[in-house]
């Protein structure tokens, strides 16, 4: 037997029992506890409406700079 064929034999094995080697008994993860929550769900005071008016403007400002070149002189003499 070549080395090269044991080489793939190697590697055909260690492919095949890779999903059970990385399966594990104690699987189960509980969640770490969480000291102080951020006040961004419900209670953000605003800051929704100004991000929504901000993406609004830089739509609004991206399709008039991409339609506003009305300068039809050619660029070389």
């Amino acid at each position: 037997m070549k080395f090269r064929n044991l080489l793939a034999a190697t590697a055909a094995v260690s492919l095949a029992a890779s999903p059970a080697v990385a399966q594990s008994v104690d699987a189960d993860r509980a969640a770490a506890p969480v000291a102080e929550e951020n006040a961004l769900g419900d209670d953000a005071g605003g800051a929704g409406i100004i991000l929504a008016l901000l993406a609004a403007a830089a739509i609004i400002a991206g399709i008039i700079i991409a339609g506003g070149n009305e300068d039809d002189t050619p660029a070389s003499p």
